[in-house]
């Protein structure tokens, strides 16, 4: 599993005219998951994501921030053969929907409060990032 972590001072993902997760101060998180990725990663990768001391040197844990998780196959995406990027590393969305929930059900059991995209959705994903800070974990 990969995440990319953006601290924002605002964040919101939009499905047709509905915003269905927006935050305030927290980490805007976009995920991907690849073939051998299980329930385990995805508990371990929403630990070092909620621990991650990349708010002015604390953690959402520290300061109760909230996260905006939104799934994001694109982060396997391979560009080095040509100009049209291979998804192959990705999971097919069957495999990669379940672990998201996972994901999300294990910083909550952390108790983060999580705002979520929608799968499968076209999303428009907002922000404005402050730093910026930007932080690519990887399992």
């Amino acid at each position: 599993m990969r995440a990319l972590v953006q601290t924002v001072s605002r964040a919101s993902v939009t499905v047709g005219e509905a915003v269905v997760g927006e935050i305030m101060d927290g980490l805007l998180v976009l995920v991907g998951v690849t073939h051998d990725d299980t329930p385990a990663k995805a508990a371990e990768l929403a630990r070092k994501t909620w621990e991650l001391r990349v708010l002015d040197d604390r953690s959402a844990a520290d300061l109760a921030a909230p996260l905006l998780v939104i799934s994001q196959f694109t982060l396997y995406g391979d560009a080095r053969k040509g100009r049209r990027p291979s998804w192959s590393a990705a999971a097919p969305a069957e495999t990669a929907e379940p672990l998201i929930e996972e994901y999300v059900k294990a910083l909550r059991a952390r108790g983060a409060t999580v705002e979520t995209g929608r799968f499968r959705a076209h999303m428009l994903v907002e922000s404005v990032n402050v730093g910026p800070c930007t932080v690519l974990l990887e399992l």
